[in-house]
């Protein structure tokens, strides 16, 4: 398995491509805002072939180079149908004042092809098998993506925003939710293996053990369990 990452933009959202080996096939996970030139270094550098755009979510700072990724390659971008529509109005979930214009006026637009994605759906793409986890609390449309256990290498989930090290995603703009966003950690990270490797869409990689021991708002999360003494 490759996977490469890199910090794109000011924003340093976390942009991965995942592959099964150099030289093949390859998806890419999150294009960020000026993504282009690092990820096209990244391609060159692993002989890569993208077939897919993934995107955890719709905020600006995770899908600002999809359209440009999608179309320079005529490829498809994968998105949950809850936040597709930020894809061409990511100032939708931003807290603007009435007529305030996003960035200046930039403008962004669907790539051609959009495909929507589904809880459970499991994506056969570049070699791979990545299992989608509907995840919201950060957006309505926030996913995960996880790759499973091959051999000796663990687990792999592409957290976005939802689950970082020591941390969570806010929940103050629309489309967040706090007590949805622990509902997710609950269904989506608690029950996983300990070892399963997190990269989030910020920060370092970390692990579901290392933030079930020490994140607090993963502790918030876990059902509590009753008093304990007696029989």
């Amino acid at each position: 398995m490759l996977i490469a990452g890199f910090p794109a933009g000011s924003f340093q959202t976390n942009c991965y491509v995942v592959a099964p080996a150099a030289g093949e096939e390859c998806v890419i996970v999150d294009p960020g805002q000026d993504a282009v030139g690092d990820l096209d270094d990244v391609l060159r550098e692993h002989r890569l072939k993208p077939v897919a755009v993934l995107v955890t979510h719709g905020h600006i700072d995770h899908m600002w180079s999809v359209a440009p990724v999608c179309g320079a390659r005529d490829i498809p971008a994968w998105i949950h149908p809850e936040d597709r529509e930020l894809l061409s109005d990511p100032g939708k979930a931003l807290s603007l004042a009435g007529g305030q214009e996003l960035f200046g006026g930039l403008t962004f637009s669907e790539p051609d092809d959009v495909r929507e994605l589904a809880d459970g759906e499991v994506l056969s793409l570049a070699g791979m098998e990545l299992t989608v986890d509907h995840a919201p609390g950060h957006t309505r449309g926030s996913v995960t993506f996880r790759l499973p256990r091959s051999g000796e290498i663990p687990d792999v989930m592409f957290s976005g925003d939802l689950l970082f090290a020591g941390s969570i995603g806010r929940t103050d703009l629309p489309g967040g939710d706090y007590p949805t966003i622990l509902r997710s950690l609950a269904a989506k990270c608690l029950p996983l293996p300990e070892d399963t490797v997190v990269l989030p869409g910020h920060g370092p990689q970390t692990t579901i053990g290392h933030e079930r021991a020490t994140n607090p708002y993963m502790a918030e999360a876990a059902p509590y369990a009753g008093p304990t003494r007696g029989l």
